[in-house]
């Protein structure tokens, strides 16, 4: 007799949620749902950055087509550049990283979210669905919504981001204090230039237009802006980071939005000290957007039972290393070949789950943690680095390598080891993930 098929409920829309989901409604024998709380998918924000490493979870997920269409790569002889490095004040090269293969790798949110979900089965995602409460025991997992229905599943994945409802029920099974989000002292105006209008205003003010076709960041202290081409080069995405550091505590007043509109008289007053390059990108923002930066603290834990967290609403962190995105992918990637693995049960859902903690969790947590110590970094304030132009260059020519060159594979393999699966099927899937 053929038992039935496991049931995979995922809360959130987002890309991680929707990649989990693509990667999992591939195999015949999982039934998969995904619930979104908004009326349709959705994603704000301009650009997403992907390094090497969720390149290939990409790919992993079966995405990696649909990504390669849509993607943004810096153009020749430059393609391998992930930044160049330069001083705020006068544009000085302190320093390039290079990512082989990839470089700077990006895609709109919206559009790249929006070509993901055309490739979902049909019902398989379900809108206007805000999920508030989860009960479980030996047998399943139940999620109540706010307009009263439920979901009764074998596993539920919550990918609802950093303001997600499931992390407290998560951190309540584990006998922990609710974590928010929390305002990290950093803010940022972003905005999107044409690339003519700005080559113009660079040649009228003697600025070397070539920083216009390769990606850059300029540094300085307590702030930094970066600058890469997006829409095949049409247009130059912008945003400038800056930090204010008068306490060690910041809040964010409760009222405020975390996203408003700015004027662009506000953004050259945050920049007025910058050199000209710096003053040149920020002049030519007609429509500037201001963001509030929070990130969460590292969780004691993403799984309890038969909920498990991924993405933002498990490690949400700031963008300095362009790898949040990038830590989702891994969580689904890794997910969604431990819950395909056929003859899978339910009674062993929460011992995967487990691994899948035990495994992502610590390397997701020092991204994390990295992710703030490379703003530091950019904005002077790293204490052995300081403003030291050749430390500078030294320590962003390798820094992200770590990050960059992690095998999915391997952990894969581990992941297998630790369940007591067969080895010779982790190699055979190790084979296949090498193929796609």
């Amino acid at each position: 007799m053929s038992r039935a098929p496991l049931r995979i409920g995922i809360v959130g829309g987002g890309i991680a949620g929707v990649g989990l989901a693509l990667g999992l409604s591939r195999h015949d024998h999982l039934d998969v749902q995904l619930f979104e709380s908004a009326a349709a998918f959705g994603e704000i924000g301009a650009g997403v950055s992907f390094g090497p490493n969720a390149v290939r979870a990409l790919a992993g997920l079966g995405m990696g087509e649909t990504y390669v269409e849509l993607a943004d790569r810096t153009p020749a002889p430059w393609q391998d550049l992930w930044f160049q490095w330069r001083r705020g004040e006068d544009a000085r090269l302190i320093g390039e990283t290079y990512a082989p293969g990839v470089g700077q790798s990006t895609v709109h949110r919206a559009d790249f979210l929006d070509a993901l979900a055309r490739l979902l089965p049909d019902g398989l995602a379900r809108f206007g669905k805000r999920a508030v409460a989860v009960r479980q025991d030996a047998q399943g997992i139940q999620v109540e919504f706010t307009d009263g229905t439920q979901y009764h599943g074998d596993v539920l994945i919550a990918a609802d981001g950093i303001k997600s409802a499931m992390r407290d029920e998560v951190l309540k099974g584990l006998g922990q204090p609710p974590v928010a989000p929390r305002f990290t002292g950093t803010c940022a105006y972003r905005g999107l230039i044409d690339s003519e209008r700005l080559r113009a205003a660079y040649l009228a003010r003697g600025v070397d237009t070539a920083l216009i076709d390769m990606p850059q960041v300029l540094l300085g202290l307590d702030a930094h802006i970066l600058t890469f081409p997006v829409k095949h080069g049409r247009l130059i995405n912008v945003v400038a980071f800056f930090s204010d550091r008068s306490t060690p505590d910041p809040q964010w007043p409760a009222q405020q939005p975390w996203v408003r509109e700015a004027s662009r008289r506000e953004m050259l007053d945050a920049f007025a000290h910058w050199g000209v390059a710096a003053q040149t990108i920020l002049e030519c923002i007609d429509a500037p957007t201001h963001w509030a930066l929070h990130d969460l603290a590292q969780l004691p834990g993403y799984v309890d039972g038969r909920l498990a967290l991924i993405g933002d609403a498990a490690h949400a962190m700031l963008p300095h290393q362009g790898a949040g995105a990038g830590q989702g992918l891994e969580d689904a990637h890794l997910l969604a070949h431990l819950l395909a693995e056929p003859g899978l049960t339910g009674a062993q859902l929460p011992e995967v789950l487990q691994v899948y903690d035990q495994l992502r969790r610590p390397r997701a947590c020092r991204v994390q943690q990295t992710s703030w110590e490379t703003g530091e970094l950019y904005e002077m304030r790293d204490p052995r680095v300081g403003d030291d132009d050749a430390r500078l260059g030294a320590t962003l020519a390798t820094r992200y390598d770590w990050i960059w060159n992690y095998d999915l594979a391997d952990e894969l393999a581990r992941a297998r080891s630790a369940l007591g699966w067969p080895a010779a099927a982790a190699s055979a899937q190790k084979q296949a993930l090498a193929m796609r």
